[in-house]
């Protein structure tokens, strides 16, 4: 039997994940999941530990007013509140995407700048300034947050079972970022699927997802691996045209609520 096994929230793109016992969905994915981003001050691009690996290190939790809290290696924690409707907006860019978002405002600012090193912004993306998902897949009204391409990314337990086993030792699977965890199916069982219901919730299957040197830092400490693992090895078996693939982009219909141990059911 097919079983939703983890659950991993990523309230700010690139930072620590949380990880989840239960939570709703909205037209986004999983409520508060990537909605918050930090951008270069100058340029508005946004910032991911491919650059700046010790984002890998900062947490940024989804807090009950709605807002983030940061916290990290010696730095004070932070409340910061959910931009208001007159707050400052700012143009960002994310690879191909550009937009206005809501801006943190100046605290947030300082204070992750100073985590980072350079002048940083904290953005906030509301729904109703959402980007549409990749032109292609999918259909034409759906969207996302922040997340690169899609709202939601699942990975089959044993697919990374399979990948340690190569490797030789075992693969966090946070190294990889997903929202959705299955466990009880066959390694790689997951490319195969285009819909599947869980709870009450139906999900299409849009895109294979391409992998970057993000899998070599390590969660935990934020050092990337000297044998450039896990990427090293999926490039001998997971590489194709459109890059190396790992784990499949889902696209949620409607809202509900996601529970650890509930059922999957494959639809197509």
């Amino acid at each position: 039997m097919l079983r939703l096994s983890a659950l991993y929230r990523y309230p700010l793109k690139s930072g620590k994940a949380e990880t989840l016992a239960h939570i709703g969905l909205d037209k986004l994915g999983l409520d508060g999941d990537r909605r918050w981003m930090l951008v270069d001050e100058a340029s508005g691009r946004f910032l991911t530990q491919r650059a700046v690996a010790q984002m890998s290190q900062l947490s940024a939790l989804w807090n009950a007013t709605g807002g983030l809290t940061l916290s990290g290696a010696g730095r004070p924690t932070l409340d910061v509140a959910l931009p208001g409707a007159d707050a400052e907006l700012r143009g960002v860019t994310i690879w191909r995407d550009t937009l206005r978002v809501p801006d943190a405002g100046d605290e947030a600012a300082d204070w992750v700048s100073r985590f980072v090193g350079k002048p940083t912004r904290l953005v906030h993306v509301p729904l109703a300034r959402a980007r549409t998902t990749a032109a292609g897949y999918g259909k034409d009204d759906d969207q996302v947050a922040f997340a690169d391409g899609f709202p939601l990314l699942l990975i089959g337990q044993a697919s990374l079972d399979d990948l340690s086993q190569r490797i030789g030792r075992p693969m966090e699977m946070l190294r990889f970022r997903p929202n959705l965890v299955i466990e009880g199916s066959e390694a790689f069982a997951e490319d195969g699927w285009k819909r599947l219901r869980i709870g009450d919730v139906e999900l299409r299957v849009v895109k294979s997802c391409s992998r970057c040197i993000l899998t070599t830092i390590d969660p935990a400490t934020g050092e990337r691996s000297a044998d450039r693992q896990p990427l090293a090895t999926l490039e001998t078996y997971r590489k194709e045209p459109d890059g190396v693939m790992f784990g499949q982009n889902l696209v949620n219909d409607g809202v509900g609520r996601l529970e650890v141990g509930m059922p999957v059911t494959i639809l197509e």
